[in-house]
């Protein structure tokens, strides 16, 4: 039987780690992710777990910590937002190419400057290729399901990456959602115990861990962590499959929402797809053939697998919470452009920018997208293809 019950975002992850009870949580406050060490740094002066909880001075600090818990045969996780992962940039590679499968809970939040604290997606999608796995929730209660699924997915024996679990500031990490929670033995069941095959303090086995790779080698390297990434896609189905006969909560690369007949497509990342479907339910009433792609995974990208869920539609509007600053539109426009490409008939695409440093976006917006694709669609005419929707029109004064 689940446990029903009424959790934030940040509570809900802090609990699923509360039910893994990893070894070692290197962990220093940043808003809005601050409530998940708070919340279990309770547990562990509580005795319910038995987490080693370092309390370092800064967000570097805390992923030094989990790099030389990993690498010593312990399990690690942390949670962060914002600069704080921006503090820890060098630290996500080294974890990455040392084949290390730290779990981080990372609450989206916009980067400085000017500052903000509200949600964005800025912080992950400028660590994009740093060779992490990256999974997306819309709800709480997905935060919580992909939280679980994660370290099965990183520590499998063909893997051996780290993973970003990410939701939405505030949006998803303090509202109160109901929730089904899982009993501590299943999960601990499901997620099962860390036994890696090679760790420093394994006597029989010496190694090295972050050496110096010289031109010889390095490429090697790096071949072998993109080859462990193309890996991950099944490997993250299958551990979706087992949680679903666990759960019955179904999970994939992305979800597809109303699309079997759509002409008139959205894709997107996080909470807001729960305003697009509002939207997109209202428009079927009125007989609208739309529909949504919303990404969970976006590392490894799911190329082949969108390509082909969006090969009848006629017209796609991509959705990006974060500027990449390339005058050419935002990197998850970039990325499903792109996997569009080799299609026969492939659907006019266009770009829209949204959200930035908290910005609302509406159902009334996703409306007035929807009226912009079905206008490209008979006209043939994409227009400006890089947009940004919700800003103010007047000019702002420095």
């Amino acid at each position: 039987m689940s446990i029903r019950d009424r959790l934030s975002g940040n509570e809900a992850v802090a609990i699923a780690m509360k039910q893994i009870n990893p070894d070692v949580m290197g962990a220093f406050p940043i808003t809005p992710s601050t409530e998940i060490p708070q919340y279990f740094s309770s547990y562990v002066a509580d005795g319910l777990v038995d987490t080693e909880f370092v309390a370092v001075e800064s967000e570097h600090s805390a992923m030094s910590t989990c790099i030389a818990a990993q690498a010593a045969g312990a399990r690690a996780v942390t949670a962060t937002s914002s600069c704080g992962m921006a503090l820890m940039w060098e630290l996500l590679y080294v974890a990455s190419s040392c084949r290390l499968p730290v779990t981080m809970a990372l609450v989206n939040r916009a980067l400085s400057g000017p500052i903000n604290i509200n949600n964005d997606h800025s912080d992950s999608m400028g660590a994009r290729d740093a060779g992490w796995i990256q999974i997306y929730s819309e709800t709480n209660q997905e935060a919580y399901d992909n939280f679980i699924q994660a370290m099965p997915i990183g520590e499998h024996k063909d893997i051996r990456l780290p993973v970003m679990v990410c939701q939405d500031g505030f949006i998803t990490s303090h509202a109160v959602e109901n929730m089904e929670l899982l009993e501590d033995e299943k999960v601990q069941a499901f997620v099962g115990e860390y036994n890696p095959d090679n760790y420093l303090l394994k006597k029989e086995n010496p190694m090295a861990v972050g050496p110096y790779g010289i031109s010889a080698y390095y490429m090697e390297f790096k071949m072998q962590q993109a080859d462990a990434m193309k890996k991950a896609k099944k490997v993250i189905l299958e551990v979706a499959a087992e949680f679903e006969k666990l759960t019955g909560r179904k999970y994939g690369l992305f979800e597809e929402y109303r699309m079997e007949d759509a002409e008139a497509a959205i894709v997107i990342i996080g909470s807001s797809a729960g305003t697009c479907k509002a939207a997109v339910n209202k428009m079927r009433i009125e007989g609208k053939k739309v529909g949504l792609i919303k990404i969970r995974v976006f590392r490894p990208f799911p190329m082949e697998e969108l390509a082909q869920a969006l090969a009848h539609v006629k017209v796609v509007a991509v959705m990006d919470k974060a500027e990449s600053f390339s005058a050419a539109g935002g990197p998850l426009f970039a990325e499903t452009r792109s996997a569009l490409y080799d299609l026969v008939n492939r659907p006019k695409t266009i770009n829209y920018v949204y959200g930035l440093g908290g910005r609302d976006i509406t159902t009334v917006d996703f409306e007035y997208i929807y009226s912009e694709l079905f206008e490209i669609a008979r006209t043939g005419e994409t227009g400006e293809v890089y947009r940004h929707i919700g800003q103010r029109e007047q000019e702002v004064q420095a």
